[in-house]
């Protein structure tokens, strides 16, 4: 008991005796610290300055609105500072307590210090630098394929966060959803930018660090950063060209067997997907389900595309990368797409054609035999496959229980089919590509999309000849003469109906005459003997068969 009554004593009695060094008290530690300050560093930092023995505060860069700027270790600071702030971090809060030799002495300063006074520093850190610091450049992501890299004289588009060392932001292109666009090398930005976004890749984000002297200096730049500040930049780049890029094409998929590209003047079908050089996706022709239809060439298009869409084949796939100057230049369009942005387009070409172009005719087999071949008038049958130039297939006879049948000439097909049917022997097959002006137009039609070639492939299954337009019966050269003996079978000076179908159809197997395809062979004779039977007494005698236009005439037997 009397030991720990002499120890208790002895503690409250003593008093401290005199501060031989400086006192540090590190109370607020940032858990990274990737540099600690060293003799000769800059350092940045905010205090409050106290008394230790009363605690009362004697100066403040708080109360100024600024922070102080010194260099450590060369005596530029009261000894006691430039010791106690020796391996401190950026963001580190310490409390540095300095006795009177290592601060003003015994002789105190302007009456605000007083001889023989314990100072009391409590310290934050904003900023470390050194003259002999660099830009530091940190990769943050780099993407696996990097086709380019900027270099001086690029104009670069970058997203990026700006900081001080000590993490405060100062400035973001993301809260203005607008990236920073710049030239690089041109003395446009700050010397440490300009150094730090060199050699980066599309996608690319870095980490740039730099000190005061290639950044904003002793000015500092408005109310944002303050002066001799490090500033910490994380940039994305977004999109980087130079005023001499050209287009860049890249074939991607050329189909073989190429025999035609495209040319100037030509009308072209594609499809496209438009992206940023990030990737991001601005446009699709897919997700609209329609061709972008244009004329190449004449300025319908952004000049850099008129000149990608040049030399391509039908089914090519193309990767076109257009710079701005080539799209749509600095102002670009609206909020669709931003101004000096590289374009990237994806093209799918489905077909292209001339003005100009006639119908295409290619005779894939062709019988041996050929004794008939199809004309205007004649009724055909036969097989076919509607397809679009990148093989999507439209229509097919297979798809009906009979097979296609019309008569040439009498406008029921397009134009183009009925030029691809004409000159056809029975068993022949032919690839019939068939302009849109010889199609379908610019016009839509079941299926058919605006302005597309078509391709058929036609199979002749049955041809059956026909009469000319307005025609019924034809003689297939000179017919009886004199007529009415030849259609009276059993000499009885009359004919009826059925005697005169009989004498017709005899006609047709000899293959003396012809009756129009198509339609009812009753019907046909039975109008053809009404119009014989002048008195309508069911009978025709010699005085009243007469040629008509219906029945026969010369230019018919001219032309058969």
């Amino acid at each position: 008991l009397s030991l720990l009554l002499l120890s208790h004593l002895l503690t409250v009695n003593c008093s401290p005796g005199p501060l031989l060094d400086v006192v540090v008290d590190r109370y607020d530690i940032p858990k990274v610290c990737p540099r600690e300050v060293e003799i000769e560093d800059f350092v940045r930092y905010h205090f409050n300055g106290t008394f230790f023995e009363d605690g009362k505060k004697f100066d403040s860069s708080y109360d100024r609105g600024k922070a102080f700027i010194s260099q450590v270790g060369l005596g530029r600071l009261i000894a006691g500072m430039d010791r106690g702030l020796l391996g401190m971090c950026v963001n580190e809060r310490r409390r540095v307590t300095v006795p009177p030799h290592l601060a003003y002495g015994s002789i105190g300063t302007g009456g605000i210090i007083p001889p023989d006074a314990v100072l009391v520093y409590d310290v934050l850190l904003l900023d470390i630098w050194n003259e002999k610091d660099k830009v530091e450049i940190r990769t943050l992501d780099k993407p696996a394929s990097c086709r380019r890299t900027t270099a001086a004289s690029d104009f670069v588009r970058y997203h990026y966060n700006g900081t001080l060392l000590s993490g405060e932001l100062f400035d973001s292109s993301y809260s203005r959803n607008a990236t920073y666009d710049t030239y690089l090398g041109q003395g446009d930005l700050i010397k440490g930018m300009d150094e730090g976004l060199l050699g980066m890749c599309i996608g690319e984000r870095r980490l740039i660090i730099v000190p005061p002297f290639l950044a904003y200096g002793e000015n500092g730049y408005g109310t944002m950063i303050p002066p001799q500040a490090t500033l910490v930049f994380e940039v994305l780049i977004v999109d980087v060209f130079n005023p001499k890029d050209d287009v860049i094409v890249e074939a991607k998929e050329v189909p073989k067997g190429c025999t035609r590209t495209t040319v100037t003047g030509d009308y072209i079908r594609y499809h496209y997907n438009g992206t940023f050089q990030d990737g991001t996706l601005f446009d699709s022709s897919y997700q609209r389900n329609s061709t972008y239809n244009t004329y190449i060439g004449m300025g319908y298009v952004i000049q850099g595309m008129d000149k990608a869409l040049q030399g391509l084949c039908i089914g090519e796939k193309r990767r076109v990368v257009i710079p701005p100057h080539l799209a749509y230049g600095e102002k670009g369009v609206g909020d669709f797409i931003p101004g000096s942005a590289v374009l990237v387009f994806d093209i799918h070409v489905i077909d292209f054609h001339n003005p100009k172009d006639p119908v295409n005719i290619k005779v894939t087999h062709k019988p041996q035999e050929c004794n008939m071949r199809s004309e205007a008038d004649d009724l055909i049958q036969y097989r076919y496959n509607c397809s679009l130039m990148d093989g999507t297939l439209l229509y097919t006879s297979d798809q009906y229980d009979s097979l296609s049948i019309t008569t040439l000439g009498a406008n029921n097909v397009i134009l183009g089919l009925e030029e691809g049917l004409r000159g056809m022997c029975v068993g022949e097959r032919r690839e019939v590509v068939i302009p849109p002006h010889f199609g379908h137009g610019e016009n839509e039609a079941g299926g058919v999309p605006r302005s597309a070639v078509l391709f058929f492939e036609l199979e002749l299954v049955e041809l059956q000849k026909g009469v000319p337009e307005g025609y019924m019966f034809v003689w297939v050269g000179d017919g009886p003469d004199p007529l009415f003996p030849a259609m009276d079978l059993d000499g009885d000076k009359q004919v009826p109906l059925e005697e005169f179908s009989v004498f017709i159809r005899l006609q047709v197997q000899g293959g003396k005459g012809r009756l129009r395809p198509g339609i009812d062979a009753d019907s046909i004779i039975k109008d053809m003997f009404d119009n014989q039977d002048r008195n309508k007494d069911g009978k025709i005698v010699e005085d009243e068969l007469t040629v008509t236009e219906d029945d026969v005439s010369k230019q018919a037997r001219d032309e058969l």
